[in-house]
């Protein structure tokens, strides 16, 4: 079961990245939402509601074993930056728009994404990510509407 915790945790690895292991992680859910031919976004939402509970156990299994947040730990960035990929077309530069604004609402930890992360164990590793992800979700669709 550790293997397994590991695999899903490390975004497949990706949180093994020796360098920005959170951008690593939110590239291969770009990556795969782009090349993986387009479904429902309500499909979408309910297999992030599941990866999110499934980052919330496997993110506080690894806490316990590394400490608080480790770095490998990219479900996160995952379900962060799928979620805000949900209900915008299938369009590069959308999916570019959305990548930046994650990253950066991600980094930057506005009010209450920053004070989200004090919750314990896994939920506090997956919550503010969630947050992060609704900002960008909401910036791109507003990007969206004035300008495509």
């Amino acid at each position: 079961m550790r293997i397994i915790n590991y695999i899903l945790a490390t975004g497949l690895g990706t949180g093994f990245s020796p360098v920005a292991p959170g951008t690593a992680g939110s590239i291969l859910a770009v990556l795969v939402l782009y090349f993986v031919p387009p479904f429902s976004p309500w499909l979408l939402l309910a297999i992030l509601f599941v990866l999110f509970w499934i980052g919330v156990y496997t993110g506080g299994e690894l806490e316990k074993e590394l400490g608080e947040d480790p770095s490998i730990v990219v479900i996160d960035e995952v379900v962060g930056m799928g979620i805000s990929l949900l209900f915008i077309p299938h369009d590069w530069r959308l999916f570019l728009i959305a990548f930046a604004l994650f990253r950066l609402f991600d980094i930057l930890k506005p009010p209450p994404v920053d004070q989200s992360q004090q919750l314990p164990g896994g939920l506090g590793i997956m919550i503010d990510d969630v947050l992060a992800g609704i900002y960008a979700l909401a910036g791109v669709h507003i990007l969206r509407w004035l300008f495509f």
